[in-house]
């Protein structure tokens, strides 16, 4: 029965990876096309090398946390940068705060580009739409969607599945001649391994995310078991989305789309089904990440909003609890124009357009990390190794 638990807990784990990395961006093919299809044959491998850089640093940071028992990724930084820390955990969280800004824009301008190509609306218009829905969840809806969370990641995960396995089928013939013409085109190495690169680093970032959940682990070495298969998980998914828009790389429109997949579905099998159906839960999956994160910016911004009752005023504290639970939370007029002020501010970012943000937010959020989280990493990887070498010895 342990080990049933322990195994469980493994693949919950590996699973949270793969649904904090698979967001709007991710199901709107927009992520892949952008930094691995655009670099020709090479894309069939560099997914791999990516999720297999960013398994060893997941694995080596939650083994760190659960080691030493830190599981908030402020904490989590105090301890593994050690006498560094008052530099390194401060700009961890200036590179925290710019994800925090990045990745709803993201959100918006992936619901902005789907509904755009759906309704035929301005581009403008459709993240105003995407942005206002977002705005009344973020302050009335936030638990509902965190509620849902798990099932709109199973629902887009399916949704995906149904989209591409059909599509990758039938398109044999035009993967077929993709390959081809990326094997005929030359493309070098080296920018397609510098692409996966940046990738890998902007994904780094995550780590403030996991370290939590070391604390469900049993032994440290589960870290390694769990991101394993976490990277099996995310490698998969990520050569299937690059197959299915191998089946639309020699249509010319093609590099122009900022919504991939839903071009490879109006332009493969069962297009008047599935259409609507990746439609859906591509602006399903960005309202939630963008949800989420506004949320996050509202909480950090405005605290956690609970303060300890002076002993004079516990009755009243008691009775305040009392009608919250009757009522639900109350939302402060704080809370409010702090949601207000990030969702315009995320707003005005998507307005560089979804392409533009994936090419240049991410690997300028790619470039901070280098130096706050690579550089650290590799040489706390190479101290530690040797200490265990001079024990050994």
């Amino acid at each position: 029965m342990k080990n049933k638990k322990s195994a469980a807990i493994i693949l919950g784990v590996s699973f949270v990876w793969f649904t904090t990395h698979f967001g709007g961006g991710f199901a709107s093919g927009a992520q892949i096309y952008s930094y691995y299809v655009r670099y020709g044959i090479w894309c069939l491998a560099m997914p791999v090398f990516a999720m297999l850089y960013n398994a060893v640093f997941f694995a080596y940071s939650l083994h760190f946390a659960k080691k030493h028992e830190v599981y908030d990724y402020r904490s989590y930084n105090n301890a593994f940068y050690g006498r560094f820390a008052p530099v390194f955990s401060n700009l961890f969280e200036v590179l925290y705060i710019c994800v925090m800004c990045v990745a709803p824009a993201v959100a918006f301008a992936t619901g902005g580009a789907t509904l755009s190509a759906l309704t035929g609306l301005p581009y403008l218009l459709c993240t105003l739409i995407i942005g206002v829905f977002i705005f009344v969840v973020a302050i009335f809806g936030t638990d509902l969607v965190r509620r849902v969370a798990s099932i709109l990641s199973i629902c887009i995960i399916a949704g995906l599945l149904i989209v591409y396995i059909p599509n990758i089928i039938a398109g044999l013939p035009q993967i077929s001649d993709t390959i081809n013409l990326m094997t005929a085109q030359k493309l070098p190495l080296s920018a397609a391994l510098y692409s996966a690169f940046i990738y890998g680093t902007f994904q780094l970032s995550n780590i403030a995310v996991f370290v939590q959940h070391a604390k469900s682990f049993e032994k440290p070495g589960d870290a390694v078991k769990s991101m394993g298969i976490g990277f099996v998980v995310n490698a998969l998914m990520m050569v299937m989305v690059v197959l299915g828009l191998m089946t639309v790389y020699t249509n010319p429109e093609a590099a122009a789309q900022d919504v991939p997949t839903l071009f490879m579905v109006q332009n493969g099998v069962g297009a008047s089904f599935m259409t609507p159906l990746i439609s859906i839960l591509i602006i399903l999956g960005a309202v939630s990440t963008a949800v989420n994160m506004v949320a996050a910016m509202v909480k950090r911004i405005c605290g956690d909003g609970e303060k300890t009752a002076a002993p004079q005023s516990q009755g009243k504290a008691a009775a305040d609890k009392n009608n919250a639970a009757k009522t639900g939370p109350r939302i402060s007029r704080k809370e409010i124009i702090a949601a207000l002020i990030c969702c315009i501010v995320d707003f005005g970012i998507a307005q560089f357009g979804l392409l533009t943000l994936i090419q240049r937010a991410y690997s300028t959020i790619a470039y901070l990390a280098i130096p706050v989280i690579l550089i650290p990493y590799v040489i706390h990887m190479i101290v530690t190794a040797s200490r265990r070498i001079r024990r050994a010895e």
